[in-house]
C-alpha cells in the first residue's frame, strides 16, 4: 500500500518506520530542510547537538525500546544527575530527601504539603476530573497557599506565563505522574540517559532504515493541500508535484491540519486547540554554569522558565569539551516576544543570566544560540479533551496522530513513540493490511 505520512518530526518518522516493517511504501513529507521537527538538532560551530533539550528517563520503556529496536541500544547513555532550585535569590539543591527536608523557603507544614501534593498525584488515576478544574485551585487545595504562593505559582508562571489561569490540573498532573514513574523504576533510578550522537544519530537511523524498505524521505517539501480521490485514495499537493496515495496520515499541528486537508476530510469543529511556543537560548561556556542538569526557577525576574546544564549529562566529549546550556522561555504561539530579534532575545535572557550568575564573565562565554518554535505544545486548558482532533476522520483513508491527542501526558519522545505503538496496533491489520 502507498501511504503519505505528512511531518518529518520523531512522530512521523517513527510512524513512518513502523508501516514501513509492514511492508508498505512509505513517503514522509517534511516543510523543513532538516529532519526531526522540535527534536531536530543543531549545528552549534563545535558540535552538532538537539536544538531544545531532551532526556530519557529509565522509565521511558517505550522510547529505550524503540531505540534498541532500530539498532542504536549501544548508543544508550546513563548518567547520574542533580536537580537545583533558585528561589528568594539563592540556589539549592533538592537532589534527595535530606536536601528537601532541609529546604529552608517552605516551612515544615509547606514541605509536608508538597510531599503529600506530589504523592497524592503520582497515586491519583482519574485525570478526566482534574480537566473540570484550573491547576491553581487544585494545587491551593492541596499544598496550601504558603506553598502555592512560594513555589507552585512561580514556576507556573515562568513555565506558561499568565496563560496558567486557564490551564487545567491535569498540566501538572501529568508532570507529577512521570517524575514519580522515573523514581519507581528498578532501573538506574537515579540516572537519566540520552543517545550519544543526539537526536540526530536517531533520525538518520530512521532515515537508512525507511529508504532501506523502499520509502522515500521528502525534505523541503511543503504539502500545500490534500483532498479525496472519487476513484478512491487521497490527491497530495505540494510545491513539487501533486501525487496520489492509498492513505494519508498528519502528524503537525491543527492549524496547519485545518489549512491543508480539504473540509469532506476531517471536521474539528468551532473550538480551537491552543499551542505554547518557546524561545530557547542554547549558551555555549567554558565552564559549567551550575553541577545541576536542572534548576528550576521559582524567580519572577529572571526571564527564561529554567536552566538545563546539558554538559552535567552528557559527555563533554560530545560537545568539543565545551559545556552546554540550554536556557528556554515558554509563551503564547501568539506572544509578540517570539517574533523579536536574536539580539533582541540575547539581551533579554543575558540580563537574567548576569542577575543569577553575577560571576559570568564575556570571556567565559563562546556563544549564545537562539532557537524558537511557535507551536511547542498543545494549552491544556480546562476540558482539553473535548477539543482534541480524533484520528478516525470523515474519511476513512486520512488519518490524524498529533500532539494536540495527548490530553493525559507530557509531551516527551517516550509519549510520541507510546502513540504511535498504539496508533499501529489498532490500524495495522484493519486499515493498513498490505
Amino acid at each position: 500500500m502507498n501511504i503519505a505520512v505528512i511531518g518529518g518530526g520523531m512522530m512521523g518518522l517513527t510512524l513512518a518506520y513502523r508501516l514501513s516493517q509492514q511492508g508498505h511504501k512509505v513517503t514522509v513529507f517534511e516543510s523543513n530542510n532538516q529532519l526531526g521537527g522540535l527534536a531536530t538538532y543543531h549545528d552549534y560551530g563545535s558540535f552538532v547537538w538537539d536544538r531544545f533539550y531532551h532526556v530519557i528517563l529509565p522509565s521511558d520503556t517505550q522510547l529505550i525500546n524503540f531505540i534498541k529496536e532500530i539498532n542504536l541500544g549501544d548508543k544508550l547513555r546513563w548518567r547520574p544527575t542533580l536537580t537545583g532550585c533558585y528561589i528568594d535569590q539563592k540556589l539549592y539543591s533538592i537532589s534527595n530527601t535530606i536536601e528537601f527536608l532541609r529546604f529552608p523557603p517552605l516551612t515544615i507544614i509547606g514541605k509536608f504539603r508538597l510531599a503529600l501534593t506530589l504523592l497524592y498525584g503520582s497515586r491519583m488515576k482519574n485525570w478526566r476530573r482534574l480537566e473540570k478544574i484550573t491547576v491553581e485551585d487544585w494545587l491551593l487545595k492541596i499544598s496550601g497557599r504558603n506553598t502555592y504562593e512560594k513555589l507552585w505559582q512561580p514556576l507556573l508562571l515562568a513555565k506558561l506565563g499568565e496563560n496558567y489561569k486557564r490551564v487545567s490540573a491535569v498540566f501538572i498532573w501529568s508532570y507529577i505522574k512521570r517524575l514519580f514513574s522515573a523514581r519507581d523504576s528498578k532501573l538506574h533510578k537515579e540516572q537519566l540517559g540520552y543517545v550519544a550522537g543526539g537526536y540526530k544519530t536517531v533520525f538518520d537511523q530512521l532515515e537508512k532504515l525507511i529508504c532501506a524498505a523502499g520509502g522515500n524521505i521528502c525534505t523541503g517539501v511543503a504539502v500545500k493541500y490534500v483532498k479525496p480521490d472519487s476513484k478512491g485514495g487521497l490527491w497530495v499537493e505540494h510545491n513539487k508535484a501533486k501525487e496520489h496515495f492509498d492513505k494519508v496520515i498528519f502528524t503537525g499541528p491543527v492549524n496547519i491540519l485545518q489549512q491543508i486537508a480539504d473540509r469532506s476530510l476531517v471536521q474539528i469543529g468551532d473550538s480551537t486547540v491552543e499551542y505554547l511556543g518557546v524561545i530557547c537560548m542554547s549558551l555555549i561556556t567554558r565552564k559549567a554554569l551550575v553541577p545541576y542538569y536542572i534548576v528550576n526557577l521559582a524567580d519572577l525576574r529572571i526571564p527564561f522558565t529554567g536552566v538545563l546544564g546539558m554538559s552535567n549529562l552528557v559527555s563533554l566529549q560530545e560537545t568539543a569539551g565545551l559545556h552546554l546550556t540550554y536556557l528556554p522561555k515558554y509563551v503564547h504561539s501568539d506572544d509578540p516576544l517570539l517574533k523579536q530579534t536574536d539580539d533582541e532575545l540575547r539581551s533579554l535572557f543575558f540580563r537574567g543570566l548576569h542577575l543569577m550568575f553575577p560571576q559570568l564573565k564575556a570571556d567565559d562565554i563562546v556563544a549564545a544560540h537562539i532557537n524558537r518554535a511557535m507551536k511547542m505544545q498543545p494549552l491544556q486548558v480546562l476540558n482539553y479533551s473535548h477539543l482534541v482532533p480524533k484520528i478516525v476522520t470523515e474519511n476513512d483513508d486520512f488519518f490524524v496522530l498529533n500532539t494536540s491527542q495527548f490530553v493525559n501526558d507530557t509531551l516527551n519522545n517516550n509519549t510520541v513513540v507510546g502513540h504511535v505503538n498504539e496508533f499501529s496496533e489498532k490500524f495495522s491489520s484493519k486499515h493498513f493490511s498490505a
